[in-house]
């Protein structure tokens, strides 16, 4: 083998360079730069284009991720950005916040032996150079007199809103919050994904002529009614935003905080938009124990780091090879410093007039041959670990608006919404004229498959009115 016929052999895997951690941890900017002095195109000639590209498959968007690294090689980043939005409303924040290392690069051929390729690096640096270039997504057809509202401007309502107006589609996203993104925005701390890369997105999608009404929530601004009457079709992406109830013996004390609640006090804090009632909590000096084991967690850990704590520790009742949150990210922490407490079971927050610590149990996982290993209590291994905040980050459910029953609606037992099935097309909930997608169909999931729902709800759109799919 020659490094002129495998270039993966003259250009180990590597990702842009990345701010030391003493420096990254005194604030919340994004902790790598994009790639420079040509490196971008070394990592792209990497790629194998393997005949079977297994990267491709393992993407729930199947980007044609060897045909793009094929063009950045050639220096034709323009191009490369046109073929990711083929597949991808939003690429340059999947390169952000996608766990790449459990979906893409994972599967990579070079992954065993030689390092993955650098799918999400690239991805994310080749959009952000072609918009700066001023290259734009292309107008793919003709305006129509076709009408849709989308109710949620996070990456669900967003994807749907890129496809639908780029095929002709007239669309009015309405969201409460006072910028677009959701959870992009609000959930997601700035480290991962800076809040000037959701309002870059924005500004391409008004460009091509998305109508944002923000500020405005729908069945208190705007009636659902008027939108059942006004559009061609409504689509639901409201997303998944109540806590999972962890149901904890003290978890109601003073100290003790919800995850999404304790992220979105920071982000707003640092945008200058605080609100009344959301109170970021003071963790100057403070000990910080974050339950939970994703990445929703992580986010949490990583920004109590950020806001001063003098000791942050992450508690998971399963082993680390077992925690749902991207490696990458637990890589991240542990750099910054938090400390890991894996096989521990929370029990009870305890305290008097405020929470003092947190009392867990050691455990062993153990199989049934139903599924998954199960945490199993090792007796006798109960013990406290001091804390001063708490913060519960178990999860989250879909917030299916209060107004689903009222309009035929379908959901399920948690609250998500029903969609496909016979007689429907996909996304296509139990009225004909609404679609959903995103965390309010499939509960908190990843970013990437709430893109995947909303490019494939316009789709679904298009052909109800009888349009090409963009």
């Amino acid at each position: 083998m020659s490094e002129k016929t495998f270039p993966f052999l003259k250009f180990h895997r590597a990702l842009p360079s990345e701010v030391p951690v003493p420096v990254r941890v005194l604030g919340f900017a994004e902790i790598h730069a994009g790639f420079a002095n040509g490196d971008g195109t070394d990592q792209a000639a990497r790629c194998l284009d393997c005949g079977n590209p297994y990267c491709s498959w393992a993407c729930p968007l199947h980007n044609r991720i060897p045909q793009w690294l094929k063009l950045v090689q050639a220096g034709r980043i323009e191009d490369a950005a046109a073929l990711m939005h083929e597949t991808n409303p939003l690429p340059e924040i999947c390169g952000r916040v996608c766990p790449q290392d459990r979906l893409c690069e994972g599967d990579c051929t070079l992954e065993e032996g030689f390092g993955a390729v650098t799918i999400g690096a690239i991805e994310r640096w080749v959009t952000d150079e072609a918009i700066k270039r001023g290259w734009r997504p292309a107008v793919l057809a003709p305006k129509t007199d076709k009408r849709v509202a989308i109710v949620g401007a996070g990456p669900a309502g967003l994807a749907a809103a890129d496809r639908l107006v780029r095929s002709g589609v007239a669309v009015d996203v309405f969201d409460r919050h006072e910028e677009i993104g959701g959870l992009l925005t609000f959930g997601i701390p700035p480290f991962k994904l800076d809040k000037a890369v959701v309002r870059q997105r924005r500004e391409v999608l008004e460009g091509l002529g998305v109508h944002f009404a923000l500020g405005v929530e729908v069945g208190r601004d705007v009636p659902f009614p008027s939108l059942l009457d006004g559009y061609d079709a409504v689509f639901i992406a409201t997303g998944a935003y109540t806590s999972t109830d962890g149901r904890l013996p003290g978890q109601t004390l003073p100290g003790v905080h919800a995850a999404l609640p304790f992220l979105i006090a920071n982000v707003r804090r640092l945008l200058g938009t605080e609100r009344p009632g959301e109170t970021l909590p003071d963790l100057a000096g403070q000990r910080v124990v974050v339950l939970g084991g994703g990445d929703t967690a992580m986010d949490c850990v990583r920004t109590s780091i950020r806001l001063g704590a003098a000791q942050v520790s992450c508690v998971y009742r399963r082993d680390e090879a077992n925690m749902p949150g991207s490696r990458r990210e637990v890589k991240y922490a542990k750099d910054e410093g938090v400390v890991f407490r894996f096989n521990r079971q929370p029990l009870e927050i305890v305290g008097g007039g405020r929470a003092s610590g947190v009392r867990v149990v050691e455990t062993r996982l153990v199989t049934d041959g139903s599924g998954r290993a199960r945490p199993e209590a090792v007796p006798g291994s109960e013990e406290v670990l001091p804390a001063d905040v708490v913060i519960l980050a178990f999860g989250f459910q879909p917030s299916p608006p209060s107004w689903c029953a009222q309009f035929g609606i379908e959901t399920d037992a948690s609250g998500r919404l029903r969609v496909g099935g016979t007689g429907r097309l996909p996304l296509q909930t139990s009225n004909p004229k609404i679609y959903a997608g995103g965390d309010t169909v499939r509960g908190a999931d990843l970013v990437v498959r709430a893109v995947h729902d909303g490019r494939e709800a316009a789709g679904s759109m298009l052909r109800q009115f009888g349009l090409p799919a963009a």
